[in-house]
């Protein structure tokens, strides 16, 4: 592509870089110049124009963006991604059903290092999303790019992007409570809120006294595709009521712990084929903490391990919840 001033009579089939007022209007930036634009230009006093002017071996903004896009999305069904069409250089990816962004960084990263003028932003890994949330934008910044760039490009492309929707339609949160009176409504609640935005619904209330055995019952009978466990007393140690109760009922644990903030008293396990999530007490507040990043994923049907947990750490100091009983900074 050539950039540059030129003449106004010598500048046909060329792209206007910069909008240029005339008699009634302007004309808009980016528009492919014809004759009577101009002769518009000329009979307004502009005698020379700066102009786009695409090459042999070079692919137009829309065009290329468009065909990045096909290649980030080539079914895009199949992927849980809608592809906008082009304008101005830009595609946008949006989610087609609820679940979590599944990305490949390093594809990410390989297409932006491609050519400065070939862009993809997205949201960040795991990133929870909506039907029509926007999942990522292509922009292509200059008016045209080189073929074998986009060629380039598209090549790192298949598969980088994708939307993991939810794999289950139901869930179960057994409560415990110590002494007579039932535990108030705010975990179930916020609960009720976290699985609507997946599409799960919850069974009915399930409140068992904080003793293992209970609990152990409890959870082995829970109807829920998904367990959640939310004890009155704080989880302290891998083998403290709720951890112990699900193996007692023959599920295993595979995680205690989590370096994120707040949320660092979760654990995780499954029993048979069913997740079973041990909520941290700020579960109990709609705002974010590590839990939702735990059962997000687990709900998506993302495996994770402790070396996945061990991971969250860089970016899991979130926001203070401002019902905390124990803030961080007392």
């Amino acid at each position: 592509m050539i950039f540059g001033p030129v003449q106004t009579a010598a500048a046909a089939g060329a792209i206007l870089a910069h909008s240029m007022p005339v008699p009634g209007g302007r004309i808009p930036k980016g528009t492919t110049l014809t004759p009577d634009h101009l002769r518009t230009l000329a009979e307004a006093g502009h005698d020379q124009i700066v102009v786009a002017q695409v090459q042999s071996g070079d692919v137009e903004e829309n065009a290329a963006a468009a065909r990045l896009g096909a290649a980030f999305a080539p079914t895009p069904e199949g992927v849980g991604l809608r592809i906008s069409a082009a304008g101005a250089g830009r595609v946008n990816l949006y989610a087609t059903v609820p679940g979590v962004v599944r990305l490949e960084v390093e594809a990410v990263d390989r297409v932006n290092a491609v050519d400065p003028m070939i862009t993809i932003a997205t949201v960040p890994p795991w990133h929870r999303v909506e039907a029509g949330t926007m999942v990522a934008t292509i922009k292509i910044i200059s008016y045209a790019v080189p073929e074998a760039a986009l060629i380039a490009a598209c090549g790192a492309a298949p598969g980088a992007i994708s939307v993991a929707p939810s794999q289950f339609q139901t869930a179960t949160l057994i409560e415990t409570q110590v002494g007579a009176d039932p535990p108030n409504t705010k975990g179930r609640d916020a609960l009720t809120g976290r699985l609507d935005r997946l599409g799960l619904t919850l069974s009915d209330r399930h409140v068992v006294p904080h003793e293992t055995d209970a609990l152990a019952r409890a959870i082995a009978q829970a109807p829920g595709q998904v367990v959640f466990v939310l004890t009155a007393s704080a989880t302290s140690d891998t083998r403290d009521v709720a951890p112990e109760a699900l193996r007692m009922a023959g599920g295993q644990v595979t995680a205690f712990g989590l370096p994120v903030d707040p949320g660092n008293l979760l654990f995780f396990g499954q029993i048979k084929s069913r997740p079973v999530i041990g909520l941290p007490g700020c579960a109990r507040s709609p705002a974010l903490n590590g839990a939702d990043w735990v059962l997000e994923r687990l709900i998506c049907g993302i495996a994770l391990g402790q070396d996945d947990i061990s991971a969250m750490g860089v970016g899991g100091l979130l926001k203070e919840i401002p019902t905390r009983p124990r803030p961080r900074s007392s």
